[in-house]
């Protein structure tokens, strides 16, 4: 109901009748210009405007403007082109519009603008606010009608006499308040001095003068309007020349226009208000919409209320803060304050008012003034009513007044939001991707030109989609825009539309059309709408070229074809025509394909010659590097006045190709500086920002020399002395010629001494065999009296290969028949020569192979083909051979050693040195047992490593020291070989890996890791099969800091890699907490018994640089390993504790598992142990194999830790420690026979096992929800997807898992799971509304993926793993999802199937046991395994070999058809494989190789 004449009854109508009054120009920012009259604010000012009220502040002779500006037309920029006309420009908005405009309100809080901003309705989202914070505006915030009234009108006081900005905010309750007059003109002028005020913008004064209060004397009147009766005026003047507001702080010039408010309306205003007894001993202090409702019910508080001694403090003046202001109003019988901050997404642990009460607190110069610092507690504000205001603050006086109160509480319900339950990964699809783009950012202006979906009459395709088509479309549609202007101007001149508002849109829309106005679209969207309700002929006439009147954004795609020939293309046309076109050119070409392209097709540099014309915008973008970048480079494109050309890349060799693949490319030609990511702006930078932006690391060398020669880099670097740094090196072959050419000079001078014969040897090596055996050939070729060097192929300058005399080049083989990472840049030079010249060269070359690797006859091919292709082209260029081509194979007897040495003595022979010299004493090649045992108990020295700046890296020996510390040294080996080429170092850093035995993590310890993880690390974490932590992309210079966070949370990383006894994983179990608890204490205690004493970790890791306590080499300290010695043990050592039915820990995989026992009543009694279980084998040896543990026999659980001390003694004793791939207990046990290793074992311990209890197991998956247990408290198992704790735009599962971690209390917990998935744990029944909330607002809650993927894990592979051959947890989702739709279509969607992925075959996921498994064989090619038991009890078989994944798919469906068809009651996928006879069963693990499926013939 509309309020009486005279009078408001809305917030909103009270601030906009104020800003108008105000004002010269009112900016309404609405969402929707049609809403627009019944939205907010809108009322009022469209009641002043038609009744033509006058204005305060506007020109005498004017009336104040008033625009509505939708909130997408950017209209906070509006504001600032405003200013350059009008000095008095007022904004209202709603607080929702204000975070996407920041950039401009830091430039209006320099201007008199004033702000009106309503809250959100319902819950308000109060850090819409407070992320204005630091801008620069005075905040002021008023808290009813009246004040909104009164606070709009100081806040354009304040902002006339201090030419500063102020933002006015408020909450606008639901409903209509109780009306209030309209404010008194004549009272409110007396505040303002027109004859101070200076008009005409920024043009004229740019504000310079701040529209000071003028200098003379100026005494307050004594108001006349009507009072209320608790409404006292001020009846003495006061002098308002005291106050100077041109030195005057902005919070004593707030204080003094609340003074004259005071003396103006008769009602006082401070800073802060406090409502409660003065004998208070808790006050709260509420930032947000529901304070009045705090203080009505403790001011309705009887005796007996908690709450009855409890005080509220508001905040009117956010913005500048006052501590003086605060402690003032604070009761000094205050002994604790609670903070209560209505924030929807906290971002921060601690909110900023609760930072800025804490600053006060602690400020020297106010604590005399407060008996003492009280206790301050936050809390989070949600929506609280009537009905429940007095609960909530019994529940916030009962914590801030407990002993130990607890920090961040959620008081009341937060605020729903709309949450998409249909959430699924999907994979992009890759040829739409730019222009989906394009349509995001511009919606309906966005005109494609040559779109192939364009109604073109019949034309050609090849035709439609040129350049010079679209172009020709432009100024088609140019020249019926000019038609379309001469019919306007007609209109308008002939008078045709008597509706005077037409007539006023349409010299509108002219007007902005001559300029090329941003704002021609709106204007045209209302004109049009205006013309749809006019009958006229001229309006249907002007309506058939509607989408002339809307200001397009057009756009030219196209592909990198166009760039082999600019002038025939037609692009050339286009920059040339100087025309306000945008033209998108995608490049496809794979960066690791640059080079096999026609080398006489050469593609032009679109990008450099459109910024040699000068008149063009320029930019290079690549979505997968750079999302923001792109978005961007597109904006700026657009509002270029211009020809714009954007180059973007969109690498990929088949559009099916997967986004992992687009990904890794784009990587690789980013980080060489192939395809730079830059801006380019033509025009005089008056922005003060570069013409040139590079926005990644490093840039091609034909556009660093433009830049050069147009002295634009120099000028960049000095205005922004980081863009130098940016430039990280020049893509160029000359750079890695030089670069080869210096390291060969260099062995060259140190070698210049030798008199004896040259001998150049070459090698490529990837696992080190072949790099050692080539540097094992140069000793003994130097004490044979030869000159010899030792280079990688990749370090040799091949111009240089014709000018050697003697060459040996040793190579091993990688992925299918290629070269080694560091030989493949040598052998495609040489490859491609065409005027290497060898003749005059002697050689010979040794491979190192394996020829079962491939084992189909197709496959044969590979063995070796490295060495044998570089034999075949060496002997075509010239070069002649001196020894018959050496081919290593592994399946040798003697592995590779078997040919080796004939080789070699018929190299000597023809090179005659065989009979002279001596042998060498070579020293032996250290291994792993050397590096543990000179290690002085796992020192090395890591100390020195760490300190030294020349690289990102360890050494060799500490790289394996370093893994009992719980580090593995890694490196992105998607940009690996590229780095190489430019000669850097491969971009190492290290992998941590947490020991957390029984994978329970507090939510305290979940909140340091995923700090450490953004802070350290690369922003994910990991869940392991280990049921623990690992942290990514550590570089080396942080390492030492994350091992102390780590440690600070109670938490370590000793023993977490390395031969010795790993993190002990245990069972979830979460419907029995009682046991699980039990369970889990068995694994402490393990882990804590057979953990290494390592005094070196503390040394290391733990004490201060200068800490003169911390022990290192050299000391007199001598350690003691009692368990394990200073060689440790052989390999790495598991153990496992699962508690039937349930095998989700997979406790046959391990060095030791433990099968939990429950008598009758569900009390834990011991365990029926087995040992011997393990995953690593090595690809074509068939002497390594998995195996699943043998059972022992039972223990008591007062044994059990007793059992797995000795069984790791005996494996440390007797393991074998000569060749880690047979170091495992598997080995151990077979080489032993199980009867003797059982009587080993009962020796040690005294005792003899008992008889095997009896159980069964129902499977090996985690069981996805919610569970009740048996105290009452519930659990909720989520997924996570290979264990990826990461965020990405469509799914915040870090960001969900942090909030849920911040959110629950008491026993909550989090468990890891052995599958790699997480379970929320002892969730209070109170605390369910809130997590269930949690997991809805961040999709966690979805249970609704394919029994397939719920059931699948996979390794980390690449990028990050250092010995993959294959992708892992990158891949399988994409390959589930090419599955998932097939098995829908079988109605198997919800049927378990184990499915798991890893990158080679040391089996970190346990691949062995899976139902389905696809190990990695070499990129993109894997083992297909099968016939594993659903339960973890079988291991599978290998049924083919070397697949990719469009034969995985094609023999994969098939086999789900049959088992959809075939199968038996409940018969799981793997036993249906062997009852059918697709696969026979594999029972022991030395049976593994026996009886595949695999097609192999020898």
């Amino acid at each position: 109901m509309a309020p009486p004449i005279g009078f408001v009854s809305t917030r909103e109508d009270a601030a906009a009748r104020i800003a108008y009054l105000f004002s010269e120009t009112v900016l309404s920012v609405q969402p929707n210009l049609k809403a627009a009259p019944a939205i907010g604010f809108q009322h009022a000012l469209d009641r002043m405007v038609y009744h033509k009220v006058r204005g305060i502040v506007a020109r005498r002779e004017t009336l104040p403007s008033v625009y509505n500006v939708r909130y997408n037309a950017d209209p906070f920029l509006a504001a600032i082109d405003e200013l350059s006309r009008s000095s008095f420009v007022s904004i209202t908005a709603t607080s929702s519009t204000l975070q996407a405009a920041v950039t401009h309100l830091a430039k209006l809080a320099k201007f008199p603008v004033v702000i009106h901003v309503s809250m959100s309705r319902g819950l308000p989202d109060f850090s819409e606010i407070t992320s204005l914070r630091q801008l620069g505006f005075t905040l002021i915030q008023s808290f009813s009608l009246r004040e909104a009234q009164d606070l709009a009108i100081a806040s354009h006081v304040l902002a006339i006499r201090t030419g500063k900005g102020v933002i006015h905010f408020f909450h606008q309750p639901d409903g209509e308040e109780i009306p209030i007059p309209v404010e008194e003109v004549n009272q409110i002028e007396k505040l303002i001095d027109r004859n101070a005020l200076v008009y005409g913008g920024t043009e004229r004064c740019a504000v310079a003068r701040n529209i000071y209060w003028n200098d003379i004397a100026v005494v307050a009147e004594k108001p006349t309007m009507k009072e209320s009766a608790d409404e006292k005026t001020n009846d003495g003047p006061v002098d308002l020349t005291k106050v100077d507001y041109r030195t005057a702080s902005l919070f004593q010039a707030t204080e003094s226009v609340f003074e004259l408010m005071s003396v103006t309306v008769g009602r006082t205003y401070k800073a802060f208000d406090y409502h409660g007894a003065r004998n208070a001993d808790t006050a709260l202090l509420i930032f947000g919409s529901c304070a009045q409702n705090f203080i009505t019910s403790i001011s309705l508080a009887g005796w007996g209320d908690i709450y009855s001694k409890v005080g509220v403090i508001t905040v009117r003046v956010y913005r500048p803060w006052s501590a003086k202001k605060l402690l003032a109003v604070i009761p000094r019988s205050v002994q604790r304050l609670g903070v209560l901050e209505q924030a929807h997404h906290q971002t921060t642990k601690w909110g900023p008012i609760l930072l800025d009460v804490i600053s006060s607190l602690n400020n020297d110069n106010d604590l005399s003034k407060a008996a003492a610092i009280p206790v301050v507690v936050g809390y989070q504000l949600g929506h609280l009513d009537n009905k429940t205001i007095r609960q909530a603050l019994r529940g916030i006086v009962q914590n801030i007044q407990s002993e130990t109160p607890i920090q961040n509480l959620v008081v009341g319900g937060r605020a729903s939001h709309d949450v998409d339950r249909e959430y699924q990964l999907e994979q992009p699809e890759l040829e739409t991707a730019y222009s989906k783009m394009l349509y995001t950012v511009f919606g309906d202006r966005l005109s494609i030109l040559n779109a192939i979906d364009r109604d073109d009459a019949g034309i050609p395709r090849t035709i439609t989609g040129n350049p010079e088509y679209g172009l020709g479309a432009y100024l088609a549609r140019e020249d019926e825009k000019k038609m379309l202007v001469s019919k306007l101007q007609k209109a308008i001149d002939e008078k045709l539309f008597t509706n005077q508002e037409i007539n006023d849109l349409l010299l509108q829309w002219l007007l902005l059309n001559r300029d090329g106005s941003s704002k021609l679209s709106e204007v045209g969207a209302e004109l049009i709408s205006k013309l749809e309700t006019d009958s006229s002929e001229i309006a249907k006439e002007l309506l058939n070229e509607r989408v002339l009147f809307l200001g397009t954004s057009s756009w030219i795609i196209g592909s990198d074809a166009w760039s082999y020939d600019l002038g025939t293309s037609g692009v050339h046309n286009i920059i040339a025509s100087g025309k306000n076109v945008n033209v998108l050119i995608i490049d496809s070409q794979p960066y690791t394909a640059r080079a096999t392209k026609n080398a006489f097709r050469r593609k032009k540099d679109i990008g450099l010659y459109a910024m040699n014309y000068s008149n063009s915008y320029v930019a290079s973008i690549a979505v997968y590097s750079s999302y923001t970048q792109a978005i961007q480079a597109f904006i700026e494109a657009d509002k270029f006045t211009g020809p714009s050309v954007v180059i973007a890349y969109l690498p990929y060799n088949e559009e099916t190709d997967s986004a992992l693949t687009v990904l890794q490319e784009t990587k690789k030609a980013v980080d060489s500086g192939y395809w730079p990511l830059y801006r380019w702006d033509p025009r005089p930078d008056e922005s003060g920002l570069p013409n040139f932006q590079l926005d990644s690391q490093a840039l091609k060398r034909e556009l660093k020399d433009f830049l050069e020669r147009e002295n634009h880099l120099s000028q960049v670097a000095r205005r922004v002395p980081v863009f130098g740094g940016n430039i990280s090196g020049s893509y160029s072959s000359e750079l890695r010629k030089q670069q080869r050419k210096m390291a060969k000079d260099a062995y060259s001078n140190l070698l210049g001494g030798l008199t004896g014969p040259p001998l150049t040897i070459l090698f490529a090596s990837d696992g080190g065999s072949a790099e050692s055996l080539a540097k094992r050939l140069q000793r003994r070729a130097k004490g044979r009296g030869l000159g010899a060097v030792v280079l990688a192929m990749d370090d040799f300058p091949v111009e240089d290969l014709g000018a050697e005399e003697n060459l040996v080049i040793i190579t091993s083989t990688a992925g299918q028949g290629e070269f080694p990472q560091n030989g493949r840049n040598f052998w495609e030079a040489v490859k491609s020569s065409m005027d290497l010249n060898l003749t005059p060269v002697n050689y010979t070359v040794f491979g190192l192979g394996d020829s079962h690797y491939w084992p189909r006859k197709q496959d044969k091919v590979y063995y070796n083909k490295p060495a044998k292709d570089l034999n075949h082209r060496l002997e075509i260029l010239g070069a002649k051979r001196i020894v018959e081509l050496g081919l290593g194979d592994a399946q040798d007897p003697d592995g590779y050693q078997t040919a080796y040495p004939t080789w070699e003595a018929q190299l000597w022979k023809a090179l005659g040195v065989d009979g002279i010299g001596a042998l060498v004493d070579e020293p032996p090649s250290l291994t792993n047992e050397d590096f543990k045992v000179q290690s002085n108990y796992l020192r090395g020295t890591i100390v020195k490593g760490l300190n030294d700046e020349s690289t990102g890296a360890l050494s060799t020996s500490d790289f394996q020291v370093a893994k009992f510390h719980g580090v593995y040294l890694q490196d992105d080996r998607d940009i690996r070989e590229q780095r190489k080429a430019h000669g850097l170092e491969p971009a190492y850093y290290f992998m941590i890996r947490v020991r957390m035995s029984g994978g329970v993590a507090t939510p305290a310890q979940w909140l340091a890791i995923d700090e450490i993880a953004d802070s350290m690390g690369n922003h994910t974490f990991k869940v392991t099969t280990r049921g623990t932590y690992q942290l990514h992309g550590v570089i080396k210079k942080k390492l030492k800091t994350a091992i102390k966070a780590i440690n600070a949370a109670l938490l370590d990383t000793i023993a977490a890699c390395g031969d010795a006894n790993r993190n002990v994983l245990c069972t979830g179990l979460p419907y029995n907490s009682a046991l699980h608890k039990e369970l889990n204490s068995y694994a402490r205690v393990i882990s804590d018994h057979l953990l290494p004493t390592l005094t070196a970790y503390h040394e290391i890791w733990l004490t201060d640089d200068n800490d003169e306590k911390k022990l290192v080499a050299g000391n007199a300290v001598v350690d003691f390993e009692p368990l394990y010695g200073p060689a440790y043990l052989p390999r790495k050592f598991k153990i496992a504790i699962a508690m039937p039915p349930f095998n989700e820990v997979d406790v046959f995989a391990h060095d030791v598992g433990l099968i939990a026992i429950v008598d009758d009543e569900g009390k834990l009694t011991g365990f029926n142990v087995v040992a011997g279980g393990g995953m690593g084998i090595t690809h074509n040896n068939k002497k390594t194999y998995p195996r699943t543990g043998s059972m022992l026999g039972y223990v008591t659980k007062e044994d059990v830790v007793l059992v797995c001390e000795k069984i790791m003694l005996i494996q440390r004793d007797n393991g074998n420690r000569k060749d880690r791939k047979y170091g495992r207990l598997q080995y151990t046990i077979d080489a032993m026979g199980l009867d003797d290793f059982r009587l080993k074992v009962e020796e040690l311990l005294g005792f003899r096992f008992e008889e095997t209890r009896s159980f069964s197991f129902e499977s090996n998956i985690d069981h996805f929800g919610w569970v009740k247990d048996e105290r009452g408290l519930n659990h909720f198992t989520l997924f996570v997807e290979n264990g990826r704790i990461m965020d990405t735009p469509g799914f915040r599962i870090k960001t969900g898992l942090r909030e849920i971690a911040l959110a629950i209390k008491g026993e909550a917990e989090f468990r890891l799971t052995g599958n790699q998935h997480v379970i929320l744990s002892n969730i209070a029944e109170e605390e369910m509304p809130a997590v269930k909330r949690l997991l809805a607002e961040y999709k966690l809650d979805n249970r609704q993926f394919s029994g397939l993927r719920l059931s699948s894990s996979a390794c980390v592979a690449f990028p990050t793993c250092a010995v993959a051959i294959a992708e892992g947890e990158r891949y399988l989702p994409i390959f589930i999802s090419k599955l998932e739709a097939y098995l829908e279509d079988l109605g198997l969607r919800h049927d378990s199937v184990i499915m798991r992925m890893t990158g080679c075959p040391n089996g970190c996921v346990r691949p062995w046991l899976a139902e389905v498994a696809m190990v990695g064989k070499a990129y993109g090619v894997y083992n297909l395994m099968l016939g594993g038991g659903y339960v973890g009890q079988r291991l599978n078989k290998l049924y083919r070999s070397s697949v990719n994944e469009e034969q995985a798919l094609e023999i994969l469906k098939p086999l789900f058809k049959r088992w959809a068809l075939e199968r038996a009651e409940g018969e799981h996928f793997g036993d249906f494989l062997i009852r059918v006879g697709v696969i026979k069963p594999t029972l022991d693990g030395k049976k593994f190789h026996d009886d595949v499926a695999v097609e192999n013939e020898e």
